[in-house]
């Protein structure tokens, strides 16, 4: 994939540009234009989410259920950024993650790792295990700290709201120490809203909504990302994947991915140390 001309970057952003981000950056521009990614697809398309694919910045999170995935043709299908599911709880890792991730860097797309978190093992355990098995690089995508409830599996609790409230703290807090960059929240309807409604975060939300547009689940709650579907259909990933946009503008996502912050809140972090300066 070749590198874009320096005049298709934005002054701001060839002010700002470190040199670990070139790759990237060149994953980033080279679905620039006003057709969004005609390749991908939908297998089972809800008109409810009709206005994600109005969206001009796409992307996917996937994990090894998606088996081999050919990261050079899901970049040149216009994929502008992967999360991807590193670690589980306090002791696994996905079996696939170094692969993706390096793969995902090689072939120019932006990519995050995905942290998931098990409500019966400590707080400091799972901050302990992301961080021994992720690497913080400079030009990764902030974190993500996946909650939800652990519906299906042995990992049962009894913590109150307030327990668990404690234990999103701790790992908010050891994701950010170990990466340098503020996490993304990612949530589904349940959970918000037995736990994060009326929540002050200061975190960018990832929400998953795949019937409806996220404003008319979550209350009171913009998000960054919007996960609408999970039957997406991208070239270079055999099967189904999800499929997620981003709220903003293609300058809004340069913002974000240079500085590390929600341009939303860049003002008010930035001055607490929590944003890369845009200079």
């Amino acid at each position: 994939m070749p590198l874009p001309r320096a005049t298709a970057i934005p002054a701001l952003v060839r002010k700002a540009l470190p040199a670990l981000a070139v790759v990237a950056i060149a994953g980033i521009l080279a679905a620039c234009g006003h057709n969004y990614y005609p390749a991908k697809g939908d297998n089972k398309p809800h008109p409810g989410v009709a206005r994600a694919h109005s969206l001009p910045i796409h992307g996917i999170d996937v994990s090894r259920h998606q088996g081999r995935i050919d990261w050079r043709a899901v970049a040149q299908a216009g994929t502008r950024f992967a999360y991807i599911k590193a670690t589980d709880g306090g002791d696994h890792l996905d079996p696939d993650f170094r692969r993706n991730w390096d793969g995902a860097r090689a072939a120019g797309v932006p990519r995050g790792a995905y942290h998931f978190v098990y409500w019966c093992r400590p707080a400091h355990e799972q901050v302990a295990w992301f961080a021994a098995n992720v690497p913080a690089e400079p030009d990764a995508l902030p974190p993500v700290l996946d909650l939800e409830w652990n519906n299906g599996s042995s990992c049962r609790h009894n913590l109150s709201r307030t327990e668990v409230l404690e234990m999103v703290r701790v790992m908010l807090a050891g994701m950010e120490a170990h990466t340098g960059k503020v996490p993304v929240i990612y949530t589904d309807i349940n959970f918000h809203r037995d736990v994060l409604e009326g929540v002050p975060l200061d975190n960018p939300m990832w929400l998953r909504s795949v019937a409806a547009e996220p404003h008319q689940r979550y209350a009171n709650r913009p998000f960054a990302f919007w996960q609408y579907t999970q039957t997406g259909t991208v070239p270079g990933v055999s099967g189904e994947v999800d499929r997620n946009a981003w709220f903003g503008s293609e300058s809004d996502w340069i913002q974000f991915f240079l500085t590390g912050c929600d341009p939303r809140t860049y003002a008010r972090l930035a001055p607490q140390g929590r944003c890369s300066p845009l200079k």
